[in-house]
Order: structure tokens, then sequence, then C-alpha cells
């Protein structure tokens, strides 16, 4: 459904955290009559998914990729009034790695119906064997085959072993994947998480495998509209305030209200929750939690430098390597010469310094052209430590609804079936709005 069910008299609601988990309750809430105050303790909107000023371009604090299967937050964005179709470059699934060696790989989705378009894919695929085709053929239809259930979780690398998928489909497709999607290395992720990707993006419709890249900053893609939407419907947004405690009777920062979603990152959220005992088990469950760190290097070339695709794979060529994807900036968002180098999850890289890390990743790009670059003009680095939690099998993720009455939960670690992206922040804001629809403050 669009829209919330009636709920007859509206509620006061405060939203606790103005990342996209939160906008996407409030936008809901007020969009379904409700007096929503947001409650922000950056002085921004848009929490782990947010723009910075550096060098006078306005960038982003990670290079984030979405894919047609985000239903929800394609929903939303057109709801506040955002157009996906002008502000990301739909671009049907193509994964290169140009360096790899004897021969590059390259796998490109055709636009045919699905399944078509994956078994066409795979057919056509350069750098892999014909044996590693048919392998991973029949990895896809065994997942169909059981409705994409594996049983008890396991790691992504006992999956793929058990599966027999070897070579370069497994070095530059399943294992690519699964970090950039789960952020987590395959020898850690969760094998459940990961085939519940598979299933909404390659074995979905065609549409949903489309990479959907966005040609602005992050703010633009929706945390800006977002704000004008719930202040349009008598909702506030209070930055810079940090709240310490949900009191009583769901107090906040002085105010009561019928109804509170917190909607902040799971360290936040445990000390919050820890509180009161009605919520106190699910402070321990998250305070277990361990997480995956995520690195952006930004590094600009004279305007004339630009990659063959948007989004190219760095292909480790001997295990020092540590580069794993770089996106042009110049081709997506006009800003000619900035390269945008993705570090995913826990790896080598985190033990250079800013200057070596961007110095290594200029000579595996140069590498992987098989050209000289000029020299960089200037880069920046952006560490998120703690960028997602780690998606390890058999990890305990809690409910949108909690045993507190009128107290409920949003964030990407509540959407069980997903793991840390902006579909699962979404959704869990429009889970948690839809429980309060449902259930109000009872």
């Amino acid at each position: 459904m669009d829209r919330l069910a009636d709920l007859g008299a509206w509620m006061r609601v405060a939203i606790v955290g103005g990342g996209w988990a939160g906008l996407a309750a409030a936008v809901e809430l007020a969009d379904a009559g409700n007096r929503v105050t947001v409650i922000e303790a950056a002085k921004q909107l848009g929490g782990r998914a947010r723009s910075v000023d550096l060098r006078g371009l306005r960038l982003d604090n990670g290079q984030h990729i979405l894919i047609g299967a985000y239903g929800e937050t394609l929903r939303l964005m057109k709801k506040v009034g955002v157009d996906p179709e002008r502000l990301l470059k739909r671009l049907p699934l193509e994964v290169r790695f140009p360096g790899c060696q004897p021969a590059p790989f390259r796998l490109r989705l055709p636009r045919l119906p699905a399944p078509l378009h994956l078994a066409a894919g795979l057919v056509t695929a350069r750098g892999a064997s014909l044996s590693e085709k048919i392998s991973a053929a029949r990895f896809m239809r065994c997942l169909q085959a059981t409705g994409y259930r594996i049983g008890d979780d396991c790691t992504v690398t006992a999956l793929l072993d058990r599966h027999r998928q070897k070579g370069k489909l497994r070095r530059y497709l399943w294992e690519p994947l699964c970090l950039a999607a789960l952020n987590t290395a395959p020898e850690r992720a969760s094998a459940r998480i990961f085939v519940n990707t598979l299933r909404d993006s390659l074995g979905g419709e065609r549409a949903a495998t489309d990479l959907l890249l966005p040609a602005t900053d992050l703010e633009q893609l929706f945390a800006v509209a977002a704000a004008e939407f719930i202040r349009a419907r008598g909702g506030e947004l209070r930055l810079c305030t940090r709240v310490g405690s949900i009191d009583d009777e769901l107090s906040v920062v002085g105010e009561r209200f019928d109804c509170v979603v917190l909607a902040v990152g799971p360290v936040p959220a445990a000390a919050l929750l820890a509180q009161r005992p009605e919520t106190s088990a699910i402070a321990k469950v998250l305070a277990d939690y361990r997480f995956e760190p995520i690195g952006t290097v930004y590094c600009a070339y004279p305007p004339q430098v630009r990659l063959p695709f948007p989004m190219l794979g760095l292909a480790a060529q001997d295990d020092g390597q540590i580069g794993q994807w770089v996106f042009d900036r110049g081709t997506l968002c006009g800003t000619p010469g900035l390269m945008a180098f993705v570090l995913s999850g826990h790896g080598q890289w985190e033990a250079l310094d800013n200057q070596a890390l961007a110095s290594a990743l200029d000579r595996e790009l140069a590498a992987t052209l098989s050209s000289r670059l000029p020299a960089m003009l200037w880069q920046q680095v952006i560490r998120e430590r703690r960028a997602t939690f780690s998606c390890r099998p058999g990890l305990r993720r809690p409910n949108a609804r909690t045993a507190r009455a009128g107290l409920w939960l949003a964030g990407d670690y509540v959407c069980a079936d997903y793991p840390a992206t902006l579909e699962a922040a979404v959704r869990s804001g429009v889970a948690a709005a839809r429980g309060i629809a449902l259930g109000g403050s009872e």
C-alpha cells in the first residue's frame, strides 16, 4: 500500500535519528496526518549516507550504489518529489575487471526478459570458462528451485564451495557482489543474507538488476526533499539535538510523545535501550554486534582522465593489491577527472596512512587501465570505521516493535532479510511507521 491506514486521530511521534531509516518513517507518518518531530544529533540529515563539502565540491561521505530492486527506496523518493530517472544513472548490470589476467573479465546483462537476461549474460561473459558459466547457471537454478532457502546459515565461502563455484566467476562475480552488498568478506559473511540479495536482484525481474548510480550528491537523492515533505505536513526537524534518554511516558528532550521511533545505529540504540528493563534484552543483542569499515578515497586528476565505464573493478594481480572498485564521478556527477575508490570491509587498506593509500590506488588504477596517469591534483580519504554491522551467519536481528509500549526501532539492522543497505534502512522505517498505524502506542 502506498498510504498508511487512517488512524482516525493524529498522533505526536518522535523520530530519534535523521538518517534514511528515520526519514522514511517520518515521511510515511507525516503523510498519514501525524505530527512528526525528527530529532538528529548531527548538524545535517542523512546519517551514514550524507553529503560533505570537500575542496569546494559537494561530495558524499561514501560512494553508494543502488539497484533496481530497491523498490521501497524508489517509491519514497518519488513520494517526496524526487525523480529517480533524473538523479540516478540507470545502467544494465555490468561487472568489468579490465586488468585481470590472462584476459579481462566482463559480464553484462542484456535488456532481455528475466531469466533470459541472466542466462545470456553468463553465456557471453568474457574471461570465464564454459564450465564456470555452466556451474554458475546451475548454482542459480538450484537456489531458485529451493525458493532461495539454504537451511542452516553458513558463510558465503562455504556456500560457494558447496556449489562448486570456482575460477573467474567466483573471483570476479560472486565474491565481489558479496563484499559490495554485505560489506563483509565472503569467509565471514552470512550466506542466507547473500542469497536473499541474489533472490531480489539476479533472481528477480530484469529491471531489478539495473545499476542505479547517483548522478548527484546523496542529500539531493532523498534527505532534502524528505525534510521539505515533512515540514509541509506540519512536521518539525531538530538538528544538533542529542537524545540521552527516553523517559517515562515516552518523553524525549522534555516533551511527551504518543510514540517514539528509535532510528539510530546499533551502538547508540543499545545505550538507550539498556536504560529500561523492557528493552534490556534487545540492548544486549545489539551490544554484541561487530562492525565493518568503508573507505572512500577521492582522487582528482586532470579533466581528460576518464574511465571506459562509470564503475570498474580493480583486479588483484598479486596479494598486495588493495583496490576493489573505482567510480568515475566525471561521468556520473559532472566533475571531470574525479575518481572515487571504494574499499569495503576489513582489509590491508586500513593499515595505510591516507597518502600511502591514495598512492597505492593510483598505481592500481594505472595498471588496470594499462596506461600512465597524469599526476594527481589532490586526494581526500574518508574512513567510516563503523560503517555497517558485520553481516555474519546467525546474526540476531531485533524486531521493529519493542516490548515497551509505543517504542519502535528502525535501522538497517532491523530489516532481517537484508544486509546494511539503503533499501534495508528505508524498509525498516516504513515497517515501523506501518506498525504504528496498525498498533499505535498500545
